[in-house]
């Protein structure tokens, strides 16, 4: 039953990537069907990483009041409906309804989960588990374009929408199968809340580096076709197949990464990931004209982040507490999508101002801020547990 039980867990952080790409992947057919700007992407997205962020801060007090079980069934739930909602727009303003629960499902389930394996099970599984996020995220594209040479965008939401529901189901006749791992801290007594957690020596200064990571991430992700374009002179199409390499090292990284850090250590694998991307930095600023060796560049820096994510995460309960990990995982949640939401698109702004060839720069920068404030945290809570 605990293996079964950690199957479900895989599944459902299947079910949380599986939207994550399908909006980017059809907004170019979308748009048009829709006869709004391209630009208006970024108001669907934003209402996405609103009630993520929303969902993530409360995602402790609703996890101690009806259980992580309940929180995830309910959250897969509230994607299927955006899902379907999606599948059925032929208004913009239909979208804009339909993301509010697409955001808040999203961000309910992130955290609960994180929290739940973090308590409950061991540091490689927290990798395994954000690979196949990665896994539903490669998935969703193709569904949209086999969708879209087929028929319209709207099957693409509609096909991956009948694929959550049945992931929901499973997940809902299978609840009991959670009683296999008894409730722990943080899914019962009181939360400590958004203050209270702030208040804890480290969390602020773990925040700002969980927020200068995902700021970098997202911004590789994005950015990368659109700097292949720019800075190394490829054809648009050829750039959006390159973009992938982020994502395959990303994923395949946090597979290895499984195998290595119960016996490394989250802190280790945060460090041995630190030096990996920015080898892949690094190898940007070579004076080379060839997109190849951009490539491997871009391979090697998402193979680099694989690990990080998922440890910071995971290191959470021994560095502050089982009690607090709820709260504090929550907010580390919110600040995540924070970081992924404004960030890169500030890097657009500076890339049409200067020059997209600052990528490997911007890049450098939010990522020392990360290594810097999460050494810092280690630290500090390093100096508690001895005292």
């Amino acid at each position: 039953m605990y293996s079964f039980l950690l199957v479900l867990i895989y599944l459902a952080f299947i079910s949380l990537g599986l939207p994550d790409s399908l909006l980017g992947s059809g907004w170019p057919v979308m748009h048009a069907e829709l006869g709004v700007p391209v630009s208006y992407m970024g108001i669907v997205s934003m209402i996405i990483s609103g009630g993520t962020i929303v969902s993530s801060l409360f995602s402790d007090r609703l996890t101690r009041k009806f259980s992580t079980r309940i929180v995830t069934v309910v959250s897969v739930f509230l994607t299927v409906i955006a899902l379907f909602g999606f599948s059925f727009s032929n208004r913009f303003w239909m979208l804009i309804v339909f993301a509010i629960p697409y955001g808040l499902g999203a961000g309910a389930i992130d955290a609960a989960l994180n929290n739940y394996i973090a308590l409950h099970y061991k540091a490689k599984h927290m990798s395994w588990l954000h690979c196949f996020w990665g896994i539903g995220t490669i998935v969703s594209p193709f569904i949209m374009s086999y969708a879209l040479a087929n028929k319209t965008w709207n099957n693409g939401y509609r096909m991956v929408g009948f694929l959550q529901l049945a992931i929901a189901m499973l997940l809902l006749v299978t609840l009991p199968v959670w009683k296999v791992n008894k409730a722990k801290y943080g899914e019962s007594g009181k939360s400590i809340g958004l203050l209270g957690a702030l208040k804890i020596k480290g969390v602020p200064l773990l925040l700002t580096g969980f927020f200068a990571y995902c700021a970098a991430e997202a911004t590789g992700m994005q950015w990368a076709s659109t700097y292949f374009v720019e800075v190394k002179g490829i054809s648009a199409e050829r750039a959006a197949g390159f973009a992938a390499l982020f994502y395959i090292g990303i994923t395949a990284g946090r597979f290895i990464s499984g195998f290595l850090t119960d016996r490394i250590g989250d802190r280790n694998m945060i460090r041995l990931g630190t030096g990996v991307l920015i080898c892949g930095i690094l190898a940007l600023f070579l004076p080379i004209e060839s997109y190849v060796a951009a490539e491997v560049s871009f391979l090697v820096i998402g193979f680099g982040c694989a690990p990080i994510y998922p440890c910071i995460i995971h290191a959470t309960p021994q560095n502050f507490g089982p009690e607090n990990s709820g709260a504090i995982i929550g907010i580390q949640m919110a600040s995540a999508y924070v970081g992924s939401t404004f960030i890169p698109p500030l890097f657009g702004l500076l890339g049409n101002a200067i020059s997209f060839s600052i990528m490997p720069v911007y890049l450098l920068i939010f990522f020392a801020l990360m290594i810097f404030m999460v050494e810092m945290t280690f630290r500090i809570t390093g100096r508690r547990e001895k005292s």
